[in-house]
């Protein structure tokens, strides 16, 4: 097995099980490894520090698959089971919903797969040089212990090519999916489009959000003695949307800037039988959209922000910083007394930290008093590897003008 070996002081981070190791951080290398290639990683003096997977055109020069030196990481057998333990994890969402993460990379000790499963079909995302050598393997794995009628794969994204790696959509076992994949998730149906659309085209990660909403819906009608009105910001698919309507809202307004994304909302909100009277879809930039509102005098009990990613690496925090002071601080000021602000990022380069400081910061700009009463996160199939900090990639806050 060809030898990693990394500059004095940089092996700190994987003897604190950090599953990465950066293009900076190696000092030499014993021979030319292919892309993907189990390696072995040494510290500057010798001593062993893991096996990873070896990716020559990325930043991330490898990937650690083990720490243990008596482990052997090439064996099918290694892989098997931590697929097993990643699918047995989260069998009990099945109870709630048939739209589920199965696999989330290094968190599952795979590092850069992605699986995520739509009722009877599996989608992945291979952004890794050592699971795409590993394909075949994964794949075959995957259809035997899920039973899937079929497995689509979407390695689209642009961690993929900063690997150096081709882009690959398509069929990689079983049938071809449908147009549209029909889900549940707590009595709300959806059709999911694997083909098109953001990440495996559902966020299976802000489950727990949509189901705060419909019962915020529901609570909101007990206290107040009047449904909701409920504004939903960068709406994709109507997730919040459709959650808020199956709560009871009277009306919730979503706004997105792709025809698409709203064009597959309205046929959800058909699937669920919910009136034109209570969904409102508006093509428009949010930006735009959030100022316009405010001079026109309307005013909400929620408002839903729920934005792409504004920062893809750490170059672009100051600018990403700016656009979410900008919506939380009109979302803040369209709130009625009493109203509600569900604000989220899922940008990894913003830390919960700075996040909070940043709507603290439109708070105190928008002359309102606000209490934050929950901090919100991606779900259970989604955990969090407490040695990999970068994987807490979601994060949100419920707050409530009072």
């Amino acid at each position: 097995m060809i030898e990693v070996q990394l500059k004095k002081g940089k092996e700190k981070s994987l003897l604190r099980r950090h599953p990465w190791v950066y293009d900076t951080a190696v000092g030499r290398v014993a021979g030319k490894p292919d892309s993907g290639e189990t390696v072995k990683v040494t510290a500057a003096d010798g001593r062993f520090l893991g096996y990873g997977a070896y990716s020559p055109k990325s930043t991330l020069r490898v990937r650690m698959w083990s720490f243990d030196e008596a482990e052997n990481t090439e064996v099918p057998e290694f892989l098997r089971a931590r697929l097993e333990k990643a699918v047995k994890a989260r069998e009990g969402l099945l109870a709630r919903t048939s739209a589920r993460r199965i696999v989330f990379g290094e968190a599952d000790g795979i590092p850069g797969l992605i699986v995520d499963q739509y009722g009877d079909w599996l989608v992945t995302q291979f952004q890794s040089a050592g699971t795409e050598r590993r394909r075949d393997e994964i794949v075959a794995d995957l259809m035997a212990m899920t039973g899937a009628k079929g497995l689509f794969d979407r390695s689209d994204a642009a961690t993929r090519q900063r690997e150096g790696l081709a882009v690959h959509t398509g069929v990689l076992a079983g049938e071809e999916p449908p147009e549209l994949i029909e889900v549940a998730e707590d009595g709300v149906k959806y059709g999911v489009n694997v083909r098109l659309g953001h990440k495996t085209g559902f966020y299976v990660a802000q489950r727990e959000s949509r189901l705060a909403a419909q019962q915020l819906a529901r609570d909101f009608e007990k206290t107040h003695g009047r449904k909701m009105r409920a504004l939903n910001c960068f709406c994709y698919t109507g997730g919040f949307s459709l959650a808020l309507a199956l709560g009871g809202a009277a009306e919730v307004v979503s706004v997105d800037s792709s025809a698409e994304a709203l064009a597959q909302a309205k046929r959800n909100a058909d699937l669920n039988g919910f009136t034109e009277a209570q969904m409102k879809w508006v093509e428009a930039d949010v930006f735009a959209c959030l100022r316009e509102a405010r001079e026109r005098g309307e005013t909400f009990d929620l408002v839903i922000l729920d934005p792409p990613k504004f920062a893809s690496s750490h170059f672009h925090v100051e600018r990403a910083a700016r656009a979410y002071k900008d919506i939380n601080l009109n979302g803040l000021r369209l709130l009625t007394a009493g109203g509600h602000l569900f604000t989220f990022s899922c940008s990894g380069a913003i830390n919960p930290d700075l996040f909070q400081k940043i709507v603290a910061g439109a708070v105190i700009d928008s002359g309102k008093d606000a209490w934050c009463t929950a901090r919100f996160g991606a779900g259970v199939d989604h955990p969090l590897l407490m040695t990999y900090p970068e994987g807490e990639y979601l994060k949100g806050l419920h707050l409530e003008v009072r």
